[in-house]
């Protein structure tokens, strides 16, 4: 079942940031980017109902040497932020909540009840 966190797209003042970046987690895909290999680099901003699969899946593909960003809420409290963490993940927070464009409506979505981060995570050497 659809949560309504996820039906919620990268805001495009943010998105335009990352146009050059391989979206393994798009709008509205034609593939499960779970069970592909990613490009380098790419840009992700996973269901936030389940990110840990998606964070675990981001680790695989650095390992490959591909750099990764992801768009995630701000959650230390996880077992997704704390393998972030072991794999010394890189964290940007936002000052403010983001306003998220709802899938369904258009519509901007503001009552956010998280804050966000940017995480980005490479191959160590």
């Amino acid at each position: 079942m659809t949560k309504e966190s996820d039906l919620c797209n990268t805001p495009e003042w943010l998105k335009i940031h990352f146009n050059n970046h391989f979206d393994p987690c798009p709008q509205n895909p034609l593939f499960d980017g779970l069970n592909i290999d990613w490009k380098n680099p790419s840009f992700v901003n996973p269901p936030y109902s389940e990110p840990l699969k998606w964070v675990e899946k981001a680790i695989i593909e650095t390992k490959k040497g591909v750099n990764v960003i992801m768009l995630l809420k701000v959650d230390p409290s996880t077992k997704w932020y704390k393998r972030l963490i072991e794999n010394n993940a890189h964290f940007s927070y936002f000052n403010e909540r983001i306003s998220f464009i709802h899938q369904i409506n258009g519509e901007f979505k503001t009552s956010n009840n998280f804050a966000n981060m940017l995480v980005y995570i490479q191959k160590e050497d």
